[in-house]
């Protein structure tokens, strides 16, 4: 990590933008920091840690005190740091909280803490970051170091210097573990352990594996009786191999179970098949007798019902013989009487002809003639009174239209009567609307001036008492300040002439005196007041310094209301609060005016240009209409001419009837009854002469069959599915009947000399039964057996496998378990030392070694620090102690042993042996900057001289280390300097100087 550039503004001593520029000090590698004490030199680093971290070593409470005092209240506070860590620039911007003016309102308001990261890319700053937290993350992943890690490795700081050296274990591995990147090796040991914990889990669930199979083949053992008769085998609390062998001489008997239990089940299945074969010869011979009873019942039964089929048979013939008859004698009857309906329609026609004026012997078809002749000459009488009744519709449509014609014209009239009246009106209200909304600009200014007089005013008001107050408070504050400036005065003066008092009593005349050598005392001093104490005096320095800060604060508000006084009062014009409220009310409610003036105006206007459109529109309009009533009037007039023809030749036409289309309906109507007659009349003549034709053909049909009569044939008619089932009956019953007689003659043949004994089937039953039984009962037992060796098989099969999983994972369980506990500093492992501590411990001997090749000639060879890798106490972590041999005594001592000035050349050695060993560390942190915040102030000129030879040997590596001191020596050794300087006025300035190549100073 190196240092570029520091800005520092509103920061701790220093007002204005202070600047300092550590590439300048590249070439030197080593510069001082230097100025006064209290001027601001730690503030260098307080800004570097601030920008990096928000925070600040000196400070245990945060930012608060981040602020300068020599601020004003409208000055910024802000820290920009640039820095460049593996290649990359970085650019960091914070700002802590502070109090601000208000922009509105007056008073302070709250500036909140902000801060900004930025990389440099290709010649340019682009953001990465600008929020506090995101700002934080985005740093520790850049830093790779904590605030105190930071300060313990770069930024030493007072007070925190010795921090590495002497802390303890657990906090120096930290520091190391982040510097060197170790942390992997904390995770092997984790993924040690997890692989400890699975083997062992693996290990422990194979043993439960192996318990558990052995507990159910024992339980399968005892369920199915396997123990030897004399109990020999193992008890269940023996060992696994003890269970696992008697499980083995259970499975061997297991499987002589069940080759006994086969032979019995062989017997009992022999002596079954012959019980049963006996059985079933029995019924087989008990069946053919009961079949042979039941075909001779049934054949008696088949032969019964012989007359009744004969019927059926004879009833089925004469049905078929009359279905051949059936078409003949329907079509007669169906032909009768179409003829019959057909002279009842044509009588009731007659009938009709008659009632509408006709006769019997008139001719139809003349009459038809004549009646169509007549019809189509009244047809143009027709169209003609259609016409007519359509030309009266629109003459009464046009008359009404003219009308309302007449009563738009009025309207209009009347209207544009009117119009010249509205335009004067609107023209008028036009001109006092556009006057009232010309004056909107002017007040708006007006009140735009008038607004902030007014805030100013109350302003006045609220700080008249403040200022007052604040110069009353200042004058109080300087009052109590020369107050106690008198007295600081007064106690030194009464503490000289206490110390004459002193002199005094301890003169003796005749000895000389011990500050002017005089043996005569002519008027020795007396004791007039109580002895003032260094307490006493320091106190009241304090009380004065207290009064004197007191003072510059009443003395900066009192200044402060003052201004703030005369600014209210220049802005308000001298005017109070009740003139300027008033006269803001009046400008408010003429403005309200205005702008409603304003918002109407275009809507007048486009009033007035309504007004002359609407006449213009309503002129065009009349012109139109006056047309539209002199077409009307010569469209009536020509209508009129038009409507008289027609009504004439329609008055001819119609005759007597109401109208024409009248006629008409009735010629046709009395039409459509000629015509129809004279149709039924010729149907009445064709369905005679098919009647006549279909009862010759019945009649002679019948004279060739066995019936008598029509009705004969329709009563022997059978429905279909009634002859359907009759004749199925009739071939049933012969079928049947033949196959009777079929099968009683075969049973009889079958059943010669054969006879039933029922007690000896039951007897041969009841063999069956117990032989069936027994061979069920002996299958059963086999198939236990064999199920129960099966399964004492399988499950020796399986406790064997886990056997041998659990001798494997045993093996592998222990060397793992040996490594991780090796690994993670439990036994064997007797030093108590993880692998990440071994390996920290390694790199710390080695920073120990760099950081002595200084510390011996720093110490002119008495101090060496030593690694210990010692076991600790109550089993705490071993390997990262360090221990100091005095070549004086030849004993180690504990670095808290040191003196101020052993403990500060000790921490600088092992600070300047940390920085070299972790940049000679590939992918670890360069530290390319370093700073030493005081001690020097505690070595004597020689180990001065030998530490500063030391800090000047780093400037080979590139390393560019920054001293904080106020000892004069450094300031003559190191040429490159930042002096922080106090102003007159109080704030701090940096002056930084530096040697350029050509060896001129930089200013």
């Amino acid at each position: 990590m190196k240092l570029h550039r520091l800005e520092l503004t509103g920061f701790g001593p220093f007002r204005e933008r202070q600047t300092v520029d550590f590439d300048a000090f590249d070439d030197d590698g080593l510069f001082l920091i230097s100025g006064r004490t209290g001027a601001g030199k730690s503030s260098i680093l307080d800004g570097v840690s601030f920008a990096l971290y928000g925070s600040v070593p000196r400070y245990e409470g945060g930012d608060r005190r981040l602020r300068s005092d020599h601020s004003f209240l409208t000055d910024p506070t802000e820290v920009r740091l640039e820095f460049t860590v593996g290649g990359t620039r970085w650019r960091v911007t914070r700002a802590p909280e502070y109090e601000r003016p208000a922009k509105r309102g007056g008073g302070l308001t709250l500036e909140p803490a902000r801060a900004e990261l930025e990389e440099w890319v290709d010649d340019a700053w682009i953001g990465r970051a600008a929020k506090q937290r995101e700002v934080g993350i985005a740093l520790d992943e850049v830093l790779g170091l904590s605030a105190q890690q930071f300060q313990q490795v770069i930024l030493l700081a007072q007070n925190k210097f010795s921090r590495f050296l002497l802390a303890g274990n657990a906090e120096r591995q930290q520091l190391l573990r982040t510097l060197f990147g170790t942390r992997r090796f904390e995770g092997y040991k984790d993924a040690l352990e997890d692989r400890r914990r699975e083997a062992q889990k693996r290990l422990d669930d194979s043993g439960a594996r192996v318990r558990t199979l052995l507990d159910v083949a024992e339980r399968e053992i005892t369920a199915h009786a396997l123990h030897p008769a004399d109990g020999g085998d193992a008890p269940v609390d023996a060992d696994l191999l003890g269970r696992k062998a008697a499980v083995e001489r259970a499975v061997a008997r297991a499987e002589y179970r069940v080759e006994a239990r086969g032979n019995e089940r062989a017997l009992a299945t022999t002596r079954a098949e012959v019980a049963v074969s006996e059985h079933r010869r029995l019924l087989e011979v008990a069946q053919r007798l009961a079949d042979l009873q039941t075909a001779r019942g049934d054949l008696a039964a088949r032969e019964a019902q012989a007359p009744e089929i004969d019927v059926l048979r004879a009833q089925v013939g004469r049905a078929r013989a009359a279905e051949a008859l059936r078409a003949p004698v329907e079509t007669a009857a169906r032909a009768a009487g179409e003829w019959t309906v057909a002279q009842q329609t044509r009588q009731t026609a007659e009938d009709e002809w008659v009632a509408a004026g006709g006769s019997a012997a008139d001719d139809l078809d003349a009459v038809i003639e004549d009646l169509t002749g007549r019809i189509a000459r009244a047809q143009d009488a027709a169209e003609a009174e259609r016409s007519a009744a359509t030309l009266t519709d629109a003459q009464r449509l046009r008359r009404e239209e003219l009308e309302k014609v007449e009563d738009a014209l009025r309207d209009l009239d009347a209207a544009l009567a009117a119009v010249p009246e509205r335009r004067r009106q609107a023209a008028a209200d036009l001109a006092q609307t556009r006057a009232v909304a010309d004056r909107h600009d002017d007040l708006s200014t007006a009140r735009g001036d008038l607004a902030p007089r007014l805030d100013a005013a109350r302003s006045l008001e609220r700080l008249t008492p403040a200022a007052a107050a604040a110069e009353a408070a200042y004058a109080e504050a300087n009052a109590r300040s020369a107050s106690a400036s008198a007295h600081v005065g007064e106690l030194l003066r009464r503490r000289l002439r206490g110390y004459a008092g002193e002199l005094a009593a301890s003169l003796v005349d005749g000895e000389p005196c011990a500050v002017c050598g005089a043996t005569a005392h002519p008027r020795p001093a007396t004791h007039d007041t109580a002895h003032v104490t260094d307490d006493d005096l320091a106190a009241a320095e304090r009380a004065r310094d207290t009064a004197a800060v007191a003072e510059r604060d009443a003395a900066k508000a009192a200044a402060a209301a003052r201004e703030a006084v005369a600014a209210a009062t220049a802005s308000s014009g001298g005017r109070d609060v009740d003139d300027l409220v008033t006269a803001l009310e009046g400008l408010d409610a003429e403005l309200a005016a205005a702008r409603a003036a304003r918002d109407r105006l275009d809507g007048l206007t486009r009033a007035v240009e309504h007004i002359d459109a609407l006449e213009a529109a309503a002129l065009g309009e009349a012109t139109q209409l006056r047309r539209r009533a002199g077409a009307l009037r010569e469209e009536i007039a020509a209508a009129e001419t038009v409507l008289e023809t027609a009504q004439r030749a329609v008055a001819a036409a119609r005759g007597e009837h109401e109208s024409v289309a009248a006629r008409i309906a009735a010629d046709e109507e009395h039409r459509l009854l000629a015509t129809r007659l004279l149709d039924l009349r010729r149907t009445e003549r064709t369905r005679r002469e098919a009647a006549h034709l279909a009862q010759r053909d019945r009649d002679e049909r019948l004279e060739a069959s066995v019936f008598d009569a029509p009705a004969d044939v329709l009563d022997a008619l059978l429905p279909a599915d009634e002859a359907t089932r009759l004749a199925e009956r009739i071939e049933a019953h012969a079928a049947g009947l033949a196959a009777a007689q079929a099968r009683t003659l075969e049973l009889e043949l079958a059943s010669v000399d054969e006879t039933l004994d029922l007690d000896a089937v039951a007897a041969a039953a009841d063999a069956a039964t117990a032989a069936d039984d027994a061979r069920t009962a002996a299958i059963a037992a086999e198939a236990d057996a064999a199920s129960a060796a099966a399964g004492l098989r399988d499950l020796l099969a399986r406790i064997e496998t886990a056997a041998e999983a659990v001798a494997t994972q045993a093996e592998d369980a222990a060397a793992v378990t040996r490594l991780a506990d090796t690994v993670a500093g439990r036994a064997p492992n007797t030093m108590k030392m993880d692998l990440e501590t071994f390996v920290l411990a390694a790199e710390l001997e080695e920073i120990v070694a760099a950081a002595n090749l200084r510390l011996s000639e720093m110490s002119s060879g008495r101090y060496t620090l030593r690694h210990s890798d010692a076991r600790q106490a109550r089993g705490a972590a071993s390997g990262l102690s360090i221990e100091v041999l005095d070549a004086h005594t030849g004993r180690l001592r504990s670095p808290q042993s040191l003196s101020g000035g052993e403990t500060f050349l000790a921490s600088l050695a092992l600070a300047l042996g940390l920085a070299e060993v972790v940049t000679s560390r590939a992918g670890g942190i360069r530290l390319d900057t370093l700073f030493i915040d005081e001690g020097f102030g505690s070595l004597d000129p020689e180990t001065l001289e030998l530490a500063m030879r030391t800090l000047d040997e780093l400037r080979a590596g590139g390393r560019v280390v920054g001293v904080i001191s106020h000892v004069e020596a450094m300031k003559d050794q190191i040429p490159a300097q930042l002096v922080v300087e106090a102003t007159p006025e109080g704030p701090s300035v940096v002056r930084q100087e530096a040697l350029s190549p050509a060896g001129h100073t930089i200013r």
